[in-house]
């Protein structure tokens, strides 16, 4: 079994086949996916689909860029009813975006939402599911004050193996995607090749970050396996077996049953 540890199944790009993309993913033994909000209306749209199919999991966050002009105590009131629920069971996508955002007010704001929604995920006894593009310094050094008990995920990581091992020290997991089987994604393939096993989940990101080779082309839960195979060459490993450890790590950090 698969579990996709990270999507965007409410996304425009799947509204007129989803039926046939959840269809793909179960012939790819994909049978758990988690849908994650960037704000509270797409967190409401993940929730939904987690109560339409089994197999979907929810979580629900304000994403970094989407946090600007937000009343900072509504949001969190918004966000703490809806994942009072027990098809939820993570909060996220929240972290932080130096790429898109320059600003230093606004890369401020974006860090009160980040700190805020940490302290309501250990309020509320929830791992969180991180961004941390272009800003993984400043995404260890709260995470060193505020991370969760629940623990944490670094979703699509993309930084160095040296500052992996600094978060694996503490109830940080890695989570892989698509970008591991690009020819030039030297980096990634580096962390696929050293992360613990243990530690280790892998994602689509759907609809983005296809893996090749459907790179440029509309991401989905199905193609998870093209990560996973290719973890598995990194690490010379066996893919049922690989495929095993990642599913009981997912099940066991989100605290689902297998």
């Amino acid at each position: 079994m698969i579990f996709d540890t990270h999507c965007h199944l409410f996304d425009e790009a799947f509204k007129d086949d989803l039926d046939e993309v959840m269809n793909r993913a179960k012939e790819e033994n994909v049978s758990k996916i988690l849908v994650l909000g960037d704000t509270i209306e797409n967190s409401k749209a993940a929730l939904k689909l987690a109560n339409q199919y089994e197999e979907i999991y929810a979580a629900g966050g304000i994403f970094p860029c989407s946090c600007h002009g937000l009343n900072l105590d509504e949001s969190l009131k918004s966000l703490e009813t809806l994942l009072n629920n027990d098809k939820v069971i993570c909060l996220g996508e929240i972290g932080l975006d130096h790429y898109w955002e320059k600003d230093k007010q606004l890369l401020e704001e974006q860090e009160l939402f980040f700190i805020e929604q940490l302290k309501l995920a250990e309020k509320l006894n929830l791992p969180v599911s991180i961004h941390a593009r272009d800003s993984i310094e400043d995404v260890y050094r709260i995470l060193k004050e505020y991370c969760p008990s629940k623990g944490a995920i670094l979703h699509c990581y993309s930084s160095s193996p040296e500052m992996m091992k600094s978060f694996l020290k503490m109830n940080i997991m890695i989570s892989l995607g698509g970008p591991v089987t690009f020819k030039n994604a030297k980096t990634p393939k580096e962390v696929a090749k050293l992360v613990p096993l243990d530690r280790l989940f892998i994602e689509t990101d759907a609809p983005y970050l296809a893996p090749m080779p459907y790179r440029g082309k509309r991401n989905e839960p199905s193609f998870v396996r093209k990560t996973l195979q290719e973890i598995a060459y990194l690490r010379n490993m066996n893919e049922t077996e690989l495929e095993d450890i990642l599913y009981e790590n997912s099940c066991r950090f989100f605290g689902v049953k297998k």
